[in-house]
């Protein structure tokens, strides 16, 4: 059964007056390496972008000329594959 809020104060500040520290885990790391990450995050861009390429291509006429449609425009026509062929710096040394 859930807890009601007042119960949930109650557990808090007994806690807070026995000292207990609450016990936080670790968060995760990535061990991706940062050229890996960039490519991971340009693939994704690319994904977005052409699912709102679909979006704008199956919008109504009416909602062309909106805001909505703008935006749409706007990131469909966005030059993203530029990003795709930059290659990041690996590390000190290693660009050779």
């Amino acid at each position: 059964m859930a807890l009601t809020p007042a119960e949930k104060q109650r557990r808090y500040r007994e806690r807070l007056r026995t000292g207990a520290r609450p016990v936080h885990a670790p968060k995760p790391r990535d061990r991706r390496s940062r050229p890996q990450r960039w490519r991971d995050a340009v693939a994704e861009l690319v994904a977005l972008q052409a699912h709102w390429r679909d979006c704008l291509s199956t919008l109504p006429e009416s909602l062309l000329d909106t805001a909505y449609g703008e935006r749409l425009r706007i990131v469909a026509d966005a030059d993203i594959e530029v990003l795709e062929e930059i290659e990041p710096p690996r590390g000190w040394g290693r660009d050779a």
